[in-house]
């Protein structure tokens, strides 16, 4: 865990809200000048804390109407069959997230898609049949009443 002051949480805390900020804006808020904050925040980022910088985008103004929570559970779960089916998953654009968890269930994912017909479609063609899957339980999203990324600081 890395050692932040709280001046480091107050910058983490103002880009998280809003990584557009302009360095100088972001000083201000903090109570710094420009060249330390902006020292500040490198080293933030060569030390892994801050890990990118993202645009929020509206999935349905794009075209993605459905969200769809997916429990994945697979035949086997050692190293090799779970490395395996976690690298399948990224090379799908319509998977967003992949989680592993502890339970019943092996993985959560949460997918996008254009529609029902080609969610079924990529669900028949792409997540069933991948590697070691046994069964998945899916559930679409009816409306999502908070989204905040990130972490409370």
């Amino acid at each position: 865990m890395a050692n932040l002051d709280q001046i480091d949480r107050r910058l983490l805390a103002e880009l998280q809200n809003e990584g557009r900020v302009t360095n100088v804006e972001l000083a201000h808020r903090v109570g710094l000048t420009a060249p330390p904050c902006l020292r500040r925040v490198r080293s933030l980022e060569e030390a892994g804390v801050i890990r990118g910088y993202h645009a929020e985008l509206d999935a349905s103004q794009l075209g993605f109407a459905i969200t769809v929570f997916a429990m994945v559970s697979l035949k086997s779960q050692a190293e090799e069959a779970l490395t395996e089916f976690e690298n399948h998953m990224r090379g799908l654009p319509e998977v967003r997230e992949v989680h592993m968890l502890n339970g019943e269930i092996d993985f959560i994912l949460k997918i996008v898609s254009r529609d029902l017909q080609s969610f079924q479609e990529f669900l028949t063609s792409k997540l069933t049949p991948a590697p070691n899957v046994a069964s998945v339980k899916t559930s679409l999203t009816i409306r999502t009443a908070k989204y905040q990324p990130g972490v409370p600081l």
